[in-house]
């Protein structure tokens, strides 16, 4: 198959878009159409810092290879989870985005779980008996704990993350089979810093296909970790992507389509909620919920008192 812009041999046909590009033009086509989804949702520009939150996988560390090359201000942040199972998982990610970084003179903060809080994400799950077996809940929360926390510190502008389409349609259909609609009322490419402590979050990558993704990083010779997290195995959300790539094979586009008519959706008013105006509009979260300020983190929480994570690390002092 020929590139539709050059006619040198195609790296990769998207079905949905009805284009194959060859290694170049795809480049440019990846970086041209991020630039564009940063503009559409209103993101950032090039005047904010931007700290990219990084795992050593495709997604962040492409972000970040693109948002370099766009020429925005950015530093990585990389969150050292104390996770091994048999792979060396969290030492081997640590090093492919030090190396990452270091290949483009670029700032990388990196903050170490089991250094920083006494113990791995798997010893906190086992001593709050959240999670044991499967710690995902603990590393959600620790992370954007730690996220927040470290793009309020460094004085950044927004805070962002590789997840790209698979990821979003995953959660979506979750979220839609069960009819969460507080969750639902959150998931947008951009969530604002409407709260004191809380600081302005952007997907750019959230229209881009996973495959699309991975032949990016492929084409400019990006090296990330191939393993899954080990604690990965039998998710939900793996699940639940095994399902829509299914639909996709039948129906070429049907995630983008489903993602982009939710978010027209949501533009419409449809996942609306009254605004609390015993607290005012600066005070309600993503989702409609008040938010209140932790009194020992500083950070937003629904709860009047501590956040979760606090709460969480008060029980481990114990």
């Amino acid at each position: 198959m020929k590139c539709r812009q050059c006619e040198a041999k195609a790296v990769i046909n998207m079905r949905q878009h009805k284009l194959a590009l060859c290694a170049n033009h795809y480049i440019q086509w990846i970086v041209t159409q991020t630039q564009r989804f940063i503009e559409k949702y209103h993101m950032f520009t090039h005047q904010d810092r931007i700290l990219v939150a990084v795992s050593g996988g495709k997604d962040s560390l492409s972000l970040w290879d693109i948002l370099w090359q766009l020429g925005y201000l950015t530093e990585g942040l990389y969150i050292g989870l104390g996770i091994d199972g048999g792979v060396n998982y969290s030492s081997r990610s640590h090093q492919l985005c030090v190396q990452f970084a270091a290949q483009r003179n670029l700032n990388l903060i990196s903050v170490n779980v089991p250094q920083t809080y006494g113990m791995s994400i798997p010893e906190i799950a086992a001593h709050t008996q959240r999670g044991k077996n499967k710690p995902c809940s603990v590393c959600g929360l620790t992370k954007r704990h730690i996220m927040n926390q470290v793009a309020l510190e460094g004085n950044f502008d927004v805070l962002v993350t590789g997840h790209n389409l698979d990821d979003e349609v995953a959660t979506l259909f979750g979220n839609t089979l069960n009819w969460n609609v507080g969750y639902l009322q959150r998931q947008r490419p951009l969530l604002l810093d409407n709260h004191p402590g809380l600081v302005r979050k952007a997907k750019p990558l959230c229209r881009f296909y996973e495959r699309e993704m991975a032949a990016y990083a492929l084409v400019r010779g990006i090296e990330y970790i191939y393993d899954e997290c080990p604690y990965a195995e039998g998710s939900t959300s793996i699940y639940y992507k095994g399902l829509l790539n299914q639909l996709e094979l039948d129906r070429p586009g049907a995630k983008l389509s489903f993602y982009l008519s939710f978010l027209q959706a949501k533009e419409t008013g449809f996942f609306s909620k009254p605004i609390n105006l015993e607290y005012g509009e600066e005070n309600v979260g993503a989702g409609g919920e008040t938010l209140y300020t932790c009194p020992k983190c500083g950070q937003p929480t629904t709860a009047k008192g501590l956040c979760s994570f606090c709460r969480m690390m008060e029980k481990i002092s114990r």
